[in-house]
């Protein structure tokens, strides 16, 4: 008989575990993901072309950060041009 090793989740895991077991997820087809993916990366090669002539340094909590960047990696587009473009969607 195999014994099921416990796992402590993060606080984040388990936001996750609870939204799956409420059912807040669905599934999406292969063709609607990858559709979401083109649109993404389409996105992406647009913001690189717009014209970025200011600079911003903040400071944000590493928590927060690394979730961007494991976003952005799971999109396939630096953190930056993620931040890049949730800044330009909220300004417009």
């Amino acid at each position: 008989m195999a014994i099921m090793k416990r796992i402590r989740l993060t606080r984040e895991e388990k936001e996750i575990e609870d939204a799956l077991l409420r059912g807040e997820y669905r599934p999406v087809s292969r063709e609607d993901f990858e559709r979401t993916k083109r649109l993404i990366a389409r996105t992406a090669m647009e913001l690189r072309r717009r014209k970025k002539d200011a600079v911003l340094n903040i400071r944000i909590n590493s928590r927060d950060l690394d979730s961007i960047k494991k976003k952005a990696r799971n999109l396939g587009i630096p953190y930056q041009t993620l931040v890049a473009e949730l800044l330009h969607q909220y300004a417009a």
